[in-house]
């Protein structure tokens, strides 16, 4: 079929992307899991029929997720190929962190759309359910050697056949988590956004014509692909490293690298992680097929105007070796990937601010700091309280980082204190802007925030953390300055305690009326500080953002104790007389 005019082809993009808006929507108002239902920990997205690749995702889904999921939606496509059998209505369900997976805790729901006998496209959605078994509730278990230790692992089975539920597959789910009626509600949600999401496109194909969409989402394809060339072409030949570091695997205390070779070569790119460190004991691995998912997340942030679909990643050639902790198989632990692929995502930022600078952005507080309190209620059942907090983004070349944000893996949202004070027994006694805590520059990067949990139940909780950013502070760019350090503390009997392994602990309970406090870090910064405009630093210091000291330091600016500026100290300090 010829291509079709641009208008009909936008009507048809839009009509796809809100299919696959109105699934995640759907998703969140059903989900029972406020992870899931408030922090939005779930996307959706339409897959090639053949290849997996992504066609269409959602606006409000992660992008790490649609990423994934084409890996993922292969490994479905494999296993029909060779056991057969496929029919209208079949769903797959599998959360295997090394086949298209993230890590455990993800669940992933496959489907195919059958047209006249034939898959037109695979349907999908994945989600974070809040506990799968394994030795840590909510299953951020920073001290495992192994997967079998952060939870069960689920291939590729079918859920339903021909549309018929299995209720033994159901029955084993309930068996293995320790909150067996919230990953149901969650399951039942995935299903019903499937459902709704087949309604809507096979109304669009009965509008439009089978042929008619099929074209349209070849060309938007082949238009990502187009774009993204002439975006790496625009950029100077060349090759661009950058290393950063993990705190420590949480088994032991070294630093581990993450290592990246950025090749540009007229409109090519490789992204080559051949120097990045082997794989460690503890749950800091991911798999390749997240490696590639993370950097199609990177890629996104630095060419804005690419569509997202798999049509962005041609132009791009990925060298992540099996002997590296980006490359991992079973049972290599994976738990933690979160604070890897942040950390990946760094490196790109990292080495694309040495080719084009002018365009870089400071580092963003990159880690997630997955934090479960866990225990016993007071009618004898089990509450798993897992949450993931916020920080700085980086100061950029347009203005400062935002303050209190959430990491570019997602779209996610910071579950409200309300929220999670009406389901579980504690109470946020701190939830506020952390001073200093920003990477200065011009634009100086955006702050963190301090998070206080008091227990309230009577049994108290246990504490578990898989953080990072305790050792190695969020960079700056272009003469812009780190932020601060990721900090956690808890009380003891003898007052406050600190992780030995600084971002990463297990075994730890408190008594109720005792306290964790989460301190995150800001975003690194962008230009030399001494460049900011006074009146901005005189204005952060009243809001109470930059402290009278850090001013003095950092910015080269006298701010006097009635909140206005000293102009002839800080000209004296800037050099200017």
């Amino acid at each position: 079929m010829s291509a079709l005019d641009p208008v009909t082809l936008a009507v048809l993009n839009g009509r796809l992307v809100q299919i696959a808006d109105e699934m995640d929507a759907t998703l969140y108002r059903s989900a029972f899991n406020p992870i899931i239902a408030e922090a939005h920990d779930a996307c959706h997205g339409l897959y090639h029929a053949d290849t997996g690749a992504t066609l269409v995702q959602g606006t409000a889904g992660l992008p790490i997720f649609v990423g994934a999921m084409a890996f993922a939606v292969k490994a479905v496509i494999d296993k029909v190929a060779r056991d057969g059998g496929l029919e209208a209505g079949d769903t797959f369900l599998f959360n295997d962190p090394y086949d298209g997976g993230t890590h455990l805790n993800d669940f992933r729901l496959v489907r195919p759309l059958m047209r006249e006998g034939k898959v037109f496209v695979w349907l999908a959605s994945v989600g974070h359910w809040l506990d799968v078994g394994g030795n840590v509730p909510g299953n951020f278990n920073a001290k495992a050697t192994e997967s079998f230790q952060e939870g069960f692992r689920v291939p590729p089975v079918k859920l339903a056949r021909a549309g018929v539920v299995q209720q033994d597959i159901v029955d084993i789910l309930a068996a293995n988590s320790r909150v067996p009626l919230s990953n149901w509600g969650d399951l039942n949600a995935q299903i019903n956004a499937l459902d709704l999401g087949e309604r809507r496109l096979c109304a669009l194909l009965d509008e439009y014509g089978d042929g008619l969409v099929q074209t349209a989402l070849m060309m938007l394809s082949k238009r990502a692909e187009a774009l993204m060339r002439c975006n790496i072409a625009a950029l100077p030949d060349g090759t661009y490293s950058y290393d950063d570091f993990l705190d420590n695997d949480g088994i032991t205390d070294a630093p581990i690298r993450i290592a990246l070779d950025l090749t540009v070569k007229g409109d090519h790119m490789t992204l080559d992680f051949s120097r990045t460190a082997p794989p460690c004991d503890g749950p800091l691995n991911i798999s390749r097929s997240t490696t590639i998912a993370c950097c199609y997340v990177a890629l996104k942030h630095l060419f804005t105007d690419v569509p997202a679909n798999a049509g962005c990643l041609e132009p791009i050639e990925f060298v992540v070796p099996d002997t590296t902790l980006l490359g991992v198989s079973a049972p290599k632990p994976v738990g933690g990937y979160t604070e890897t692929i942040l950390r990946v995502i760094d490196t790109i930022f990292g080495a694309f601010a040495k080719a084009v600078p002018e365009r870089a952005n400071g580092s963003p507080f990159a880690t997630i700091n997955a934090l479960s309190l866990a225990g016993w209620n007071r009618h004898g059942r089990r509450w798993v309280m897992f949450c993931f907090f916020g920080g700085g983004l980086g100061g950029n070349p347009e203005g400062d980082g935002l303050n209190h944000g959430n990491n570019p893996i997602s779209t996610a949202t910071i579950p409200p204190v309300e929220i999670l004070e009406s389901l579980y027994p504690v109470m946020f006694t701190k939830w506020s802007l952390r001073p200093d805590s920003a990477g200065p520059g011009r634009h100086r990067g955006g702050l963190g925030a301090i998070y206080e949990v008091e227990a309230l139940a009577d049994g108290g909780a246990e504490v578990f953390l898989l953080g990072e950013r305790g050792k190695f502070p969020p960079f700056g760019v272009n003469g812009g300055r780190s932020a601060a350090l990721n900090r956690f503390v808890f009380d003891t009997d003898g007052g406050e305690a600190a992780p030995p392994l600084v971002s990463k602990i297990t075994d730890v309970k408190i008594r109720r009326g005792q306290k964790v406090r989460l301190e995150t870090p800001g975003g690194g910064g962008f230009g030399d500080p001494a460049e900011r405009d006074p009146e901005r630093v005189v204005r952060d210091v009243r809001l109470g953002y930059v402290s009278h000291d850090r001013a003095r330091e950092a910015y080269k600016v006298a701010v006097n104790n009635d909140g206005t500026l000293d102009a002839a100290t800080t000209a004296k300090l800037r050099g200017m007389v």
